[in-house]
């Protein structure tokens, strides 16, 4: 009897240890973990994990800027404004004149940053890229988001009109992919105190600036100048509204077949070649991104009396020499007539999110934060204005005049051409603006301008999302 309880108590005893080894685990030190304080360990750790994914998923966000003349500075401050009110939450930021050479090289290598803030329009088109690649996040539930700190949501601190634009909901199916930021009025700036020595009235129509046009001249002044043809979008947007209002620009944005042998856009493309005839010589020789502030001093030496721009040509020249006197002027494009309306161009820069964003939600976040009166006020005393209600009790001086415009009885004209397919080869910012150089050297002719327009809008009408 005692041989089989010995027996009996040994097998017992494998038997136990079996169980062990096949529900335990090993641990680094080579104990065994039973399965109940196992499960209940891995469950706790998977939770610990988790939570710390989480944690730094939203930890850390990167913000990429591209940097223009309002400077860099603003931007380091709202990033601080809003981790102060994000506790552990870091914004990485990347701020660059040149930000397209920065962030392309990680983001074709799949590291994208949370948000960028990179207006349509740049020469190297990358906005535009994603926006024809749809690698942008929609964006549109950011507007009925509350703004961090503040009891208001985004869309209702908005200027009405800003976030239902072909460059803000660029596929037209009413969504919002890309934020509005900051907007500046774009016209024709204008030394004033010429104009009061001379007896000069500024013109509102373009028969009257022809007239103008004829009276500098005979004393040596040239009517019209421009930095580069780029900034022939805001004039040229800024036109189709005034030969053929809102119908014919937005038809055109669109690429509507037939839109540009009509006679509304014709008159449109007759007053940039008379502008082409009374531009000051030296124009197209300097109107590229090393020499264009020539072209802008022209108008500070009296040499030219008009130049299209927006508000951050004051900055620019802020150090710039100028004539005894002078005094920055502003208005909107003439109208046709008395009988009809001026416009003003209002051109905005955009922020976004990418698709692949690591942090989307932070990155929402992030934008409302950038309507707060906090971050408006920082934005607003470097001169960069967003479209936001009250922005008036921020700006002093020049700018108080240049977002009068509005005010004054000018109507608002704002878009971009409709997103496409890349069409290889054709380039309707090139083919539009960039011809102007020409017309003012008298290499290319009208005739020839417009049809090679016509030509790229047709192949990018096929091509349209």
């Amino acid at each position: 009897m005692k041989k089989a309880l010995s027996i009996l108590l040994v097998m017992v005893l494998i038997a136990g240890l079996s169980a062990g080894c096949q529900n335990g685990e090993t641990s680094n030190s080579g104990e065994t973990v039973a399965n109940g304080n196992e499960t209940s360990n891995e469950a706790a750790t998977d939770e610990a994990t988790d939570a710390t994914a989480g944690d730094t998923e939203e930890s850390s966000l990167t913000v990429a800027a591209i940097e223009t003349a309002y400077g860099a500075q603003m931007w380091t401050d709202v990033a601080a404004a809003f981790e102060a009110v994000h506790p552990g939450v870091s914004v990485e930021l990347i701020v660059d004149k040149n930000l397209e050479d920065v962030i392309s090289p990680s983001m074709k290598a799949g590291d994208y940053p949370d948000v960028v803030h990179l207006g349509v329009g740049r020469p190297a088109a990358l906005t535009e890229t994603l926006i024809k690649e749809q690698a942008l996040l929609d964006i549109t539930d950011v507007l009925s988001m509350t703004i961090p700190g503040e009891d208001i949501t985004v869309s209702d601190k908005l200027i009405p009109g800003f976030t239902s634009t072909r460059i803000t909901n660029p596929y037209g199916d009413g969504q919002t992919y890309l934020a509005p930021m900051f907007y500046s009025p774009c016209g024709l700036f204008y030394n004033a105190a010429l104009f009061e020595e001379k007896g000069w009235d500024v013109p509102t129509t373009w028969d009257e600036m022809w007239t103008l046009g004829d009276k500098a001249e005979a004393e040596g002044i040239a009517l019209f100048t421009y930095p580069t043809t780029g900034y022939f979008d805001a004039l040229f947007y800024g036109l189709l509204n005034v030969t053929g209002g809102p119908a014919l620009f937005n038809a055109a944005m669109t690429y509507e077949e037939g839109i540009w042998t009509t006679d509304e856009a014709q008159k449109a493309f007759d007053i940039v070649e008379k502008l082409a005839a009374y531009t000051e010589a030296t124009t197209p020789a300097n109107a590229n991104n090393e020499n264009y502030l020539k072209n802008q001093q022209l108008i500070l030496d009296n040499e030219a009396l008009f130049m299209p721009n927006g508000t951050w040509v004051t900055g620019e020249m802020a150090d710039a020499p100028r004539v005894e006197g002078f005094e920055w002027g502003f208005t909107a494009l003439p109208a046709l007539d008395a009988n009809s309306d001026q416009y003003s161009y209002t051109f905005f820069e955009q922020a976004w999110v990418p698709a692949a964003a690591k942090n989307p939600d932070l990155a929402k976040e992030f934008i409302s934060f950038l309507y707060s009166d906090q971050a408006a006020a920082i934005f607003a005393s470097s001169n960069a204005v967003q479209p936001i209600f009250d922005m008036t009790e921020y700006l002093s001086g020049e700018n108080q005049l240049f977002y009068s415009v509005y005010n004054d009885g000018a109507k608002a004209a704002m878009g971009n051409f409709a997103a496409t397919e890349p069409v290889e080869g054709v380039n309707m910012a090139d083919t539009l603006f960039g011809t102007v150089d020409s017309l003012v050297t008298g290499d290319k002719t009208r005739d020839e301008w417009v049809a090679s327009v016509i030509e790229a809008s047709e192949r990018l009408r096929e091509a349209l999302k």
